[in-house]
């Protein structure tokens, strides 16, 4: 700025400015650039920490809930793990947006009740190393859309399927039914998935993402707003339904790993299952899976609505489909599913798509199964996890092409 002093003096939440020396025609645009700064103090210093701690040692909240009703929007909720794994007894609900997290690092706190998020338009609630039974959202956002994250959570039971809810689950245990409508699942242990249809007003901007998940009982796509990709996922006992599409849109199976051997599939024991009713169409795109049958089909469409491509699958017999309409390279092979560290060996090996935007990490040819692709399972399960950082989502081009941006895009979480 022309080389003037400016003074700024910090008066714990308040910014002081000594303006005299700056000249008038500099004014304005230095009054409008403290007018940004403080607004962006008085934001940061806006939020703040609470803590809960067992019988409210050291001036802490005794309950949860007394924290939520003494904070406001964007603070942080600290709560300290009870002696001998002891739960916080109480039915919480969150009406604020806040963030959870644990005041011990890499240790649980436990929640025995229901966790209930009342929704609202810009509503963000992060959970953070809660075991909990539930954790739920109640009812429709409207005028825009609720966020729910949870990361690195054991649950019995998660519920965000309502309209404009966007939840994005990571690094979590969820015993049984796990149901969204929009959102992001990646590295977490699921009983089963479902990506339920509702009818949106505030449509979300991206896509529904399913990643490098072990699912025990399937993964179930009903949505019909939004494009999905199904990438990486381990089931080893159940396949992937898609009973709904986007209109027009192409969708992505890839890089998964579905047997149905021991615990069939859909009506004839199929891997992949595909129905759409009458009236919706789009595109799939079935790509690179490990496909172990326990039926008569690998990949069963019940109808034409739905365009299916499937192109470098492997299966360990020949390869049966039913209203594919475009085919390729799908070979049987040799290969071996191990159940316990969620990986496959054999054949499958630099048996997927050639094309560079299926590269392994590794820049080799891509992997048939959950192992392979920028999308890899080595990526959300690392071989030792440790007390350390997690990634809950990574998203690298897999194509860079001269002259064009090159867009990566990440995040993590910790404690």
């Amino acid at each position: 700025m022309n080389g003037e002093k400016i003074m700024v003096t910090f008066f714990k939440n308040r910014l002081s400015f000594n303006l005299n020396s700056i000249p008038k025609k500099s004014a304005m645009k230095t009054k409008l650039l403290f007018m940004a700064i403080a607004g962006l103090f008085s934001t940061i210093t806006s939020a703040a920490d609470l803590y809960v701690r067992e019988n409210g040692a050291n001036g802490a909240y005794a309950t949860v809930s007394a924290a939520i009703t003494a904070a406001t929007n964007g603070d942080r909720i600290i709560i300290k793990p009870k002696n001998a794994n002891a739960a916080y007894v109480e039915n919480i609900t969150i009406n604020k947006s806040l963030t959870f997290v644990s005041e011990t690092n890499y240790q649980k706190y436990k929640l025995q009740g229901t966790v209930v998020i009342t929704p609202l338009a810009g509503r963000v609630v992060t959970i953070h190393n809660a075991i909990a039974n539930s954790v739920t959202i109640s009812g429709a956002t409207t005028g825009g859309r609720t966020t729910l994250n949870v990361f690195y959570s054991i649950l019995n039971f998660f519920d965000a399927g309502q309209i404009n809810a966007t939840a994005n689950l990571s690094g979590c245990t969820v015993e049984s039914e796990t149901i969204i409508s929009h959102g992001r699942c990646t590295g977490n242990i699921l009983g089963s998935l479902f990506v339920t249809h509702t009818d949106d007003t505030s449509l979300a901007t991206d896509d529904v993402e399913i990643i490098a998940n072990l699912v025990n009982y399937g993964i179930t796509n009903y949505q019909r707003n939004y494009t999905f990709k199904i990438l990486n996922n381990f089931l080893p006992q159940s396949s992937i339904s898609i009973w709904g599409v986007k209109n027009g849109s192409t969708n992505e199976i890839t890089n998964n790993v579905a047997d149905t051997r021991t615990s069939g599939g859909g009506q004839y024991g199929e891997c992949i299952t595909i129905n759409l009713s009458t009236g919706n169409t789009g595109n799939i795109s079935v790509y690179n899976n490990v496909l172990a049958l326990g039926g008569d089909f690998l990949i069963y469409n019940y109808n034409t609505n739905a365009t299916v491509s499937a192109y470098y699958n492997m299966s360990q017999s020949s390869f049966v489909l039913n209203n594919v309409a475009n085919q390729g390279s799908n070979t049987p092979g040799n290969f071996s599913i191990n159940a316990n560290n969620q990986s496959v060996s054999g054949a499958n090996v630099n048996a997927g798509s050639p094309a560079v935007e299926y590269t392994d990490l590794d820049l080799t040819r891509n992997d048939a199964g959950n192992g392979g692709g920028s999308n890899s399972w080595s990526n959300y399960w690392p071989a030792d996890s440790g007390n350390r950082a997690q990634i809950n989502y990574l998203n690298v081009p897999r194509r860079i092409t001269t002259g064009t941006p090159l867009n990566v895009s990440g995040s993590g979480f910790s404690k």
